[in-house]
């Protein structure tokens, strides 16, 4: 028998429950039953009590040189905004979180690209182009099938995408220095709540 460690107090109860059985001498049919009705229950109640939370993380690429950053905010993502030099590396990353804009990780060059995303949409995909010293090319592809590219294919690809099909973009993390962005990784999660309103 086996019961998820995140819920000790339901295996302490199982096992001081067979505990009490074995000491009783109870080792008859309906004995039996009963324990057997009592482990289900326990496991059920379990499972309601600590769902399941599907995460998972896609190791960072790039030099990784500079200052970490990580994207978070609460909610789920309803926007990014992506700078680039022409002809080079990405200098810039920004993410909408709700309706609440996060710090731009890196510098701003220019005009930035950006993408707004439908109620409901979507990052699905996260891939792109990297060397040891900047990330070159990024793509957020969308579960749409929309997509935004920046940046220059260049140099060595990398795919991001979650070990979960329902899970989505939850944040980017990496380091960047006073010129660009040197590293770049994903970060997946699977939201109950599909809404991803600017008005959440």
């Amino acid at each position: 028998m086996y019961i998820s460690a995140s819920v000790p107090v339901s295996s302490h109860l199982l096992l001081r429950t067979q505990a009490v059985f074995r000491s009783s001498r109870l080792q008859t049919p309906s004995a039996t039953r009963m324990l057997s009705f009592l482990f289900f229950t326990v496991l059920c109640t379990s499972c309601l009590a600590a769902p399941m939370m599907h995460y998972s993380y896609s190791p960072s690429v790039g030099g990784g040189s500079g200052t970490s950053f990580s994207t978070e905010g609460d909610g789920r993502i309803t926007a990014i905004r992506v700078w680039e030099i022409s002809n080079a590396y990405i200098t810039g990353i920004q993410m909408r979180y709700g309706g609440i804009w996060s710090e731009i990780f890196g510098r701003a060059v220019g005009i930035a690209q950006e993408l707004n995303l439908f109620d409901g949409e979507s990052i699905i995909q996260v891939s792109g182009k990297y060397h040891t010293n900047y990330v070159y090319q990024i793509k957020f592809l969308t579960s749409t099938g929309r997509s935004l590219v920046a940046g220059q294919p260049t140099y060595t690809s990398f795919n991001f995408y979650s070990t979960h099909p329902d899970a989505e973009l939850k944040l980017l993390s990496g380091r960047f220095n006073s010129a660009g962005i040197t590293s770049v990784g994903a970060h997946w999660e699977v939201y109950m709540d599909q809404s991803n309103s600017t008005y959440a």
